[in-house]
């Protein structure tokens, strides 16, 4: 069978992972380099963390479980992925709410989330500046962080080893599909022919899908009031004591190796929507980053921002996952997702029996692309078998 997948962030090479050495003829088309969108500019945090309803929650568990389960079956080599869990702690009266009720949701789903006061918290992290208003401290000990970097260079060099042909920079400008496939079309006029097309192609589904005449409901960063643009902060190697995720009222934090860190404070992400640059260590927002650092970990007071950089999400119209066939023919398939990182080891195999075996996910029940009415298929696998296809 011959499989072409449109994108080569984590969602891309994780279903090409998958794919390798499965017998199929499977080609990534990345329209810049691996990882250049979304993927690049992803705080990273593997949680299943206030994830509703119930379906999608469930949904980014088995993403959790699936990068515990990946991490212990590849003991050695570099690591990309940290399951130190996630620290967190609310100092004003609505993320107390808000925490309480993520503790309480995932303790009725079997998830384990701890209460901790502040001398636990601080045996946990050291470095911790707990303000006295803090009076709500959980611990969620199976979340973790991904080094996209890392993970995506075990993705694509599995993949290539497994046969996978990763072709870049292939810009896809159109996508077009017959009851025997598909066929991608890139913007130097080469056209590439497959059995099935899966786009991954991030927060250029919906403007990729409409070129096969798919209308498929993805927020647009280009629109006002868009929730696609986020901050994130990097720094240099800093005198910071810290080893998990720390999630507070006004700025998220993560250890990126080496010593560097990872901020973002989703309170300023409205002025990234707006348009506003990131910029480099001498600017206000690098400054506002600092001083929030310096307010919750020892040593942030004398850590550099090096960068901030302006991301956008890859966000459906409902805020949740889509994946499934969208055309008639059932050849085209899309994944199109908010939490991929988390997600991109538990969707692949689903994806890859939707796509080779015309097997369903039930776990994707919730999540087809035709829950959005017309201009959408229904979706569900289940075409016959090509003659011919592996």
């Amino acid at each position: 069978m011959r499989v072409v997948i449109v994108g080569g962030g984590v969602i891309g090479l994780a279903i090409a992972h998958q794919l390798a050495g499965t017998g199929n003829e499977v080609t990534v088309l990345e329209a810049s380099r691996p990882g250049a969108g979304t993927s690049s500019t992803s705080f990273a945090w593997v949680n299943s963390h206030a994830k509703d309803p119930l379906s999608y929650h469930e949904l980014n568990a088995a993403g959790v479980r699936a990068h515990h389960a990946m991490d212990a079956a590849h003991p050695r080599g570099p690591r990309w992925f940290f399951p130190t869990g996630n620290l967190e702690w609310a100092d004003n009266a609505e993320h107390e709410r808000v925490l309480a009720n993520s503790v309480a949701r995932l303790r009725e789903r079997g998830c384990p989330a701890e209460w901790l006061d502040p001398e636990q918290a601080r045996s946990l992290e050291p470095g911790l500046r707990i303000p006295e208003s803090a009076r709500s401290l959980a611990f969620f000990p199976e979340e973790g962080h991904v080094r996209v970097g890392e993970y995506l260079g075990r993705l694509l060099t599995d993949a290539r080893a497994g046969g996978v042909r990763v072709l870049c920079p292939a810009r896809v400008t159109q996508l077009a599909t017959h009851s025997g496939g598909a066929t991608a079309t890139l913007d130097d006029g080469t056209t590439v022919e497959a059995d099935t097309v899966i786009s991954a192609a991030g927060r250029w589904t919906g403007e990729l899908l409409a070129t096969a005449d798919v209308h498929l409901p993805v927020a647009d960063p280009r629109e006002p009031g868009s929730a696609t643009g986020g901050y994130l902060a990097y720094t240099e190697p800093a005198p910071v004591r810290l080893q998990r995720v720390l999630t507070t009222s006004r700025l998220n934090v993560r250890p990126d190796g080496g010593g560097r860190l990872v901020l973002q404070g989703l309170d300023l992400d409205p002025d990234a929507d707006r348009g506003i640059a990131g910029g480099g260590p001498d600017s206000a927002i690098a400054a506002e980053f600092r001083e929030r650092l310096a307010a919750v970990l020892t040593g942030g007071e004398h850590t550099r921002v090096t960068d901030v950089r302006v991301g956008q999400r890859a966000l459906p119209a409902d805020g949740l996952t889509v994946c499934g066939f969208v055309d008639d023919h059932q050849r085209l398939y899309t994944v199109v997702t908010h939490s991929g990182v988390t997600l991109a080891p538990a969707l692949a195999p689903m994806v890859a029996g939707e796509v080779l075996a015309g097997t369903p996910a039930a776990e994707l029940a919730g999540f087809r692309p035709a829950r959005f009415g017309s201009g959408t298929t229904a979706g569900a696998p289940g075409r016959a078998r090509v003659p011919g296809e592996q």
